[in-house]
């Protein structure tokens, strides 16, 4: 049915606008306004009344629609389309081109040629001939037989962007509530150009980049930005002043370079971003052999250039060589080029470089440790694990020959990880960052680890405020919101109440539909006011919009329960339970005893053993710092007092718990029938005095490292 002349008159022109747009990231929806001569909440009421979206979705549909346009009809890679639709965050694009069209990118691309050339195999084997334009079959008609071929073949995984959240800059000024490290020794290492006379050579212009970037990152003295925070400016017309103080670094290094053969020419310069004037520039012109010696002249003079502090074991590390085969190398960087997109396919690929490469080279400690953490990629989120073995063997062989190399130790912990044996992950990411001080992929994996598999408030803060200053690549209004949304997250753990109410305000203002914030900043406001009506009113009405909010439902159940009120409880836990038992999902574990308590007040006896037995078997395996405070909870229900103050007095011996214990701890109406205990005011008091004991540590040492 053909929509009204209103609706498409109306509906083009804003597409028209947002397309004008199109690169800039910060076209919103108060920009689209103003373009339309709108105000704001017109603007929302109309496009949500005759699309059925809200603005900010429409634009970002526009948005993936031409990069869908793109991917078809040009050779761009996915980051460059990303960046020339908006995108200043490639993961961010990725994951939301995936939940738009299926697929990711990369895949659709190939979708794209494989139609094109087996509509053009038609053509062949059936004489199909274009008689004239007017009956000519483009590429948006392509015949149906083809399309439902390549359905099947389409493969949807899940996304989940591994603490993407903490990879952008929040400035330096007291107003963001963060503080940047010093820029004085702060240098962002911009993409090479590739000036040789066959694009091809492209890989190795990056690999000579990507060489400078991970040498000068060896060096603790300095503060060095992750190639991905970079990448957005490879064809950026903005000044070298104004990508600096994006980045808040002192000094950009760009070069260009080509490959001839076996000869290497690279130009390089390095820039100072107040004056905007190179400091020093040089022309290299060396043999392909000698390709190592220019890798290491290059970082070290750069260092030297900005006086940069290099240890005796940061010298050895920049001077180590990944090999002593250039042939082997060369193949490697093919290889690495193609892992940038990790789709199904190109992993593959470069599994297949590196495994020639490591021919080559029996001893090539880098290309196994790649090979390694593609195959780690190969199997993430599935559920049947088949490369398991490779990943260990390969994450092996690269310690075995380089057992410095952070990339090594990388691909260990993505074995342990894979294994689900987080504790045996962190020590190899710690050793990593201890040679490679500079890996944002380190810092974010380790803030995660800790935010989630191995709990610690004080080191996800952390992780999370020093993966702020390497990892700067989330610039777009949506992206921004949920850098805010999980630094608010880390905050409120740590008992920065303030401060975590500033970020959830920001998350919000940058995208008021971030489906996550609302609900984080009902819990904040709660830490700040203790209004438990107000807070389990707010909370239900948050999961009105969205009733099959799991998460949400939960805590709507647990605010009912801690103010007594089973019957509105347990109807809560019955919806909650019902649609768990639907998915064959076990989710909240931990809360089941209050599951129980509220099913045996209406009178489902039953029931309520199988909670009260499920309770106690996660109690028994719990291996968290939170088991103590657990079995504390399981005694008081069994009436055995003592043992439960026994268990809460080791409870307090914790060290950097949430700051959610502190605030619920007593709202528990079990722990009413513990308050006549003799001991029972000490050991409350104990485990607050801890939590604000670690607290203030944690601020000192931020304050101390200027991250807060």
């Amino acid at each position: 049915m053909s929509q009204p002349s209103s609706y498409s008159d109306f509906i083009n022109q804003a597409k028209a606008l947002v397309l004008d747009e199109i690169s800039n990231e910060h076209f919103g929806v108060s920009e689209l306004a103003d373009a339309m001569n709108m105000s704001r909440s017109s603007l929302l009421r109309k496009i949500k009344k005759q699309t059925g979206l809200s603005a900010s979705q429409f634009i970002r549909n526009v948005r993936l629609e031409e990069a869908k346009t793109l991917l078809e009809d040009t050779e761009l890679s996915v980051s460059e389309i990303s960046y020339q639709v908006g995108f200043s965050n490639n993961s961010y694009f990725i994951k939301c081109y995936r939940e738009a069209f299926g697929i990711p990118p990369g895949e659709s691309r190939k979708h794209f040629d494989e139609a094109k050339a087996e509509l053009e195999e038609i053509k062949d084997h059936e004489n199909f001939e274009v008689v004239s334009q007017k009956n000519s079959v483009t590429d948006n008609e392509i015949p149906v037989s083809i399309i439902s071929k390549h359905k099947n073949k389409i493969i949807v995984v899940i996304s989940v962007i591994i603490i993407a959240f903490i990879g952008y800059y929040f400035g330096s000024s007291s107003k963001d509530g963060i503080a940047i490290l010093d820029s004085q020794k702060s240098i962002a290492v911009l993409p090479f150009k590739n000036l040789s006379a066959d694009s091809s050579n492209l890989y190795f212009v990056n690999g000579l980049m990507e060489a400078s970037l991970g040498k000068l990152q060896k060096i603790k003295d300095l503060r060095v930005i992750s190639r991905t925070s970079v990448e957005k400016y490879r064809a950026s017309k903005m000044s070298i002043s104004d990508i600096a103080k994006e980045l808040n670094v002192n000094y950009i290094v760009e070069g260009s370079g080509q490959k001839s053969g076996n000869e290497i020419l690279l130009n390089i310069q390095l820039i100072e971003a107040v004056t905007d004037r190179p400091i020093w520039t040089e022309q290299y012109n060396y043999q392909l052999d000698d390709v190592f010696e220019l890798q290491n002249t290059v970082a070290k003079k750069i260092a030297i250039a900005i006086e940069a502090n290099i240890t005796p074991n940061e010298l050895v590390r920049i001077d180590k060589k990944p090999t002593d085969n250039i042939e082997a190398y060369d193949v490697f960087l093919k290889g690495y080029d193609i892992n940038q997109e990790r789709t199904e396919d190109n992993l593959l690929q470069a599994i297949s470089f590196y495994d020639k490469a490591t021919e080559l080279d029996p001893e090539f400690a880098l290309a196994y440790a790649q090979k390694s953490i593609a195959y780690y990629y190969l199997d993430e989120f599935k559920i049947e694990k088949k490369y398991t073995q490779k990943l260990n063997e390969n994450a092996d062989k690269a310690l075995l020959y380089d057992s410095k190399s952070d990339i090594s130790l990388m691909a260990k912990a993505l074995y342990y990880v894979s294994t689900f044996e987080f504790n045996l992950a962190i020590p190899h990411l710690e050793k990593a960052l201890e040679y490679n001080p500079n890996s944002a992929g380190v810092v974010l994996f380790l803030s995660d680890l800790y935010a989630r598999a191995v709990p610690n408030t004080a080191k996800y803060l952390e992780y999370a405020l020093k993966g702020i200053r390497l990892n700067i690549e989330a610039n777009d209004s949506i992206g921004k919101s949920y850098i805010y949304l999980h630094l608010s997250n880390a905050l409120i753990q740590t008992g920065f109440v303030d401060e975590a109410m500033e970020n959830i305000d920001k998350a919000l203002r940058y995208n008021p539909n971030n489906d996550f914030g609302p609900y984080l900043k009902i819990f904040i406001e709660y830490a700040k006011y203790q209004n438990l009506d107000k807070t389990t009113e707010l909370l239900e009405k948050e999961w009105r919009k969205d009733t099959l909010r799991l998460d949400i439902l939960n805590e709507v159940a647990k605010l009912n329960y801690y103010q007594e009120h089973y019957e509105e409880a347990y109807t809560f836990y019955k919806i909650l339970n019902t649609i768990k038992s639907e998915r064959q999902i076990d989710l909240y574990p931990h809360e089941n005893l209050k599951v129980a308590i509220c099913y045996e007040k209406m009178g489902f006896v039953e029931e309520a053993k199988e909670f009260y037995e499920s309770y106690a078997t996660y109690c028994e395996n719990d291996t968290s710092i939170y088991q103590p405070a657990s079995l504390a909870f399981k005694h008081i229900y069994d009436g055995h007092y003592d043992a439960a103050i026994a268990q809460f007095k080791e409870f307090s011996n914790q060290s950097n718990f949430q700051y959610w214990i502190v605030v619920f701890l007593e709202e528990d109406p079990l722990i009413k029938k513990l308050q006549s205990h003799p001991e029972y005011q000490n050991v409350i008091k104990s485990i607050k005095d801890k939590f604000w004991e670690d607290h203030n540590k944690i601020k000192k040492t931020l304050k101390q490292n200027n991250l807060l």
